[in-house]
């Protein structure tokens, strides 16, 4: 928990176009989660996409005025907090990519520069949890067995590392299983699951296959573009598991639980 005599750290949810079309819940738990810790959290309402699906299907160009934008709206906060191991990394390892290629084609360093602030303090929740709060138990309280999937930009592009289990581990009456095959990719990588549907789909059948052996109720991972693909591999196979963003677990008390 923060210290209660210090002024409360002023953040900024990036709450990210996905999570506000489809899970809006997950940016209430993000909300609820962080303000139980002390945080005053700030939703600008002029966010809008960071320009990671520009950027990824290489429309370089066209995401400069999306990442242009995204520093007008955060800039003046201490920290920018989502829910998306996916965009964090778009901001921070994408958006300094987009500064350099710009210099490079001798249109100056503007871009870099104004970037630049909110590459420094854009953080994952976990890691926003874990290295900037200094917390693992978070108050938590969530009754189920779970597994956790660890995607692939927080495993290999922001390098979560353990953060996300030592948070889960810490929750009370949550039992933690093993997901065997972890690091692998659940297949989703945006338009990789339109591009090559077969190969996604039989990769979503893979990790959702691991997830039931081993026996636990949720299948839990920290973004929630995975949890989407690997939600309607398991509508498909009939699995009587669920998908569950971390925040939602790591909001829910023996008060107010999550449902």
């Amino acid at each position: 928990m923060t210290n209660k005599e210090e002024p409360a750290l002023r953040v900024a949810l990036f709450l990210t176009c996905v999570n506000d079309t489809l899970y809006p819940d997950t940016g209430r738990a993000v909300v609820k989660l962080l303000t139980r810790l002390g945080v005053d959290v700030d939703f600008p309402a002029a966010q809008t996409c960071c320009g990671q699906a520009h950027y990824n299907t290489g429309y370089r160009h066209q995401a400069e005025p999306l990442a242009r934008h995204f520093s007008d709206v955060f800039g003046e906060y201490e920290a920018i907090v989502t829910p998306s191991g996916s965009c964090g990394a778009m901001v921070r390892e994408l958006y300094p990519r987009i500064g350099e290629r710009a210099r490079a084609e001798g249109r100056g360093d503007g871009l870099a520069r104004t970037l630049a602030p909110v590459v420094q303090r854009t953080y994952e929740l976990t890691e926003f949890l874990v290295d900037v709060l200094g917390v693992t138990d978070v108050g938590a309280y969530y009754p189920h067995t779970v597994t956790y999937h660890p995607t692939c930009h927080g495993l290999r592009s922001l390098g979560l590392g353990d953060r996300p289990a030592r948070l889960l581990a810490a929750v009370r009456g949550l039992d933690l299983l093993e997901l065997p095959g972890a690091t692998e990719c659940c297949g989703f990588g945006g338009t990789f699951a339109v591009k090559n549907p077969d190969v996604s789909a039989a990769m979503g059948a893979d990790k959702v296959r691991n997830a039931e052996s081993t026996g636990a109720e949720v299948l839990c991972a920290a973004d929630n573009s995975c949890l989407m693909h690997l939600g309607g591999t398991m509508a498909r196979l009939r699995t009587a598991m669920r998908p569950v963003h971390i925040a939602e677990i790591l909001a829910s008390t023996e008060e107010e639980p999550w449902s």
